[in-house]
């Protein structure tokens, strides 16, 4: 996908928020054949009582290449590369068609900068499937860290081809456009970027690579949505938003000035000893659309009888999902996951209360839905841990709720 032109006017704020709370995206998943449930109706797999169940995970090719595969996934976290690049290798001579073991190989490799062969294992991915979009991105970093920012941006943009709703993609675009010296396209590739993960903007504040569009005004504006995030997320002075932003004081001063300007913030000056402090607060107007905690005398929450009957309905959703586990079913799995994504059902509730809990469901939907039964099998533990997690929160939430009104 090429580069959008855009003109010196940049989209809004509150666009951009908004956008975000019902575009939020996960990168797209390491793609493998997913494999159907046995069917015990048939003959072909009937499993003889007198099997061996140890001796079946022995024998069995799939077993033995994802063990040494989370082997390697492991000795990455250790950072311990060269032990990981061998238990990849070790899953590949089980199966060298495992899409995932030649994506964490190159990976691996990559961060050994050992940049020809962590080339050949994405090339190796590409003849798999030619439209696999971590491979054309992972390829672009190679070719960034060479300095080679024209080639990496042909590979960024064939991942965006592949999946145009990979938020890294696009923040990996910005960044070589920026470098590039491409200014409305650096920018334009950021924007898309923060539109599907507000984080990105918070990390491109910090980024040397965004240098040369940082003096544009549409660079500013992705500032002042980092200093708008912060105060949504309770961070009302402006020490707070330095310490969690690592901007400047004088840059986040200057953001709260224009949202003041543009009617999307207030200050007030609050005495702390003999101190008189400014803090910031979102106007009600915008707390309501992108879910801000109002306040009331005292500083106590607002709540609201709506909110208890919204906690029941997750809760409720909750069993549901957790049947439809233990039954395994696969495609009511994902239908019942899909109501804690979709902004028509409980989506904007999951990103107001349990955001990062909202990203992992869209993550394994996202999984279920490429690899299925396979991928249920394997991580239906950490999805019932999950949504164990969700649940206690919400019964927590509901007696405090019920209890102040």
């Amino acid at each position: 996908m090429k580069s959008r032109k855009i003109n010196n006017r940049t989209p809004g704020i509150v666009f951009i928020w908004q956008k975000h709370l019902f575009t939020l995206s996960l990168r797209k998943l390491f793609k493998d054949k997913p494999k159907e449930p046995k069917k015990d109706s048939t003959e072909e797999y009937n499993i003889e009582p007198s099997v061996n169940p140890k001796e079946s995970k022995l024998t069995d090719p799939d077993y033995s290449r994802n063990k040494h595969f989370k082997k390697g996934v492991a000795m990455m976290a250790d950072e311990r590369m060269e032990d990981a690049v061998l238990a990849f290798e070790d899953a590949l001579r089980i199966d060298p068609g495992h899409v995932d073991s030649l994506l964490k190989l190159g990976y691996a490799r990559f961060h050994m900068d050992d940049y020809s062969r962590a080339m050949e294992a994405y090339n190796k991915v590409q003849q798999i499937d030619v439209t696999n979009a971590d491979a054309w991105n992972l390829k672009g970093l190679i070719f960034y860290k060479q300095k080679n920012y024209e080639k990496a941006l042909e590979c960024v943009e064939k991942a965006i081809d592949s999946d145009p709703t990979d938020g890294m993609a696009w923040y990996n675009k910005g960044c070589y456009q920026s470098l590039l010296n491409h200014i409305p396209e650096s920018l334009d590739a950021l924007k898309r970027s923060v539109e599907i993960d507000v984080k990105n903007a918070k990390k491109a504040v910090r980024d040397k690579d965004f240098e040369n569009v940082k003096a544009d005004e549409g660079f500013r504006r992705i500032v002042e949505v980092v200093v708008l995030e912060s105060i949504r997320q309770g961070y009302h002075k402006v020490g707070q938003i330095v310490w969690t932003t690592m901007m400047g004081k004088a840059e986040v001063e200057d953001a709260a000035r224009k949202l003041i300007e543009k009617g999307l913030i207030i200050k007030s000056e609050k005495n702390i000893g003999f101190q008189k402090i400014d803090e910031y607060e979102i106007v009600p107007e915008l707390a309501e659309k992108i879910g801000a905690e109002k306040k009331g005398l005292l500083s106590t929450k607002k709540k609201s009888p709506i909110l208890i009957q919204q906690l029941k309905e997750i809760s409720e959703a909750i069993q549901a999902v957790k049947v439809s586990i233990e039954k395994g079913d696969v495609k009511e799995l994902i239908a019942n996951l899909d109501v804690f994504i979709d902004s028509a059902k409980k989506g904007p509730l999951m990103i107001e209360h349990f955001f990062e809990e909202h990203r992992e469901i869209r993550l394994y939907k996202i999984r279920l839905s490429d690899k299925g039964y396979e991928f249920l099998e394997t991580n239906k533990k950490k999805i019932l841990d999950l949504f164990d997690s969700i649940e206690s929160s919400v019964t927590k939430k509901l007696r405090s709720e019920v209890a102040q009104n």
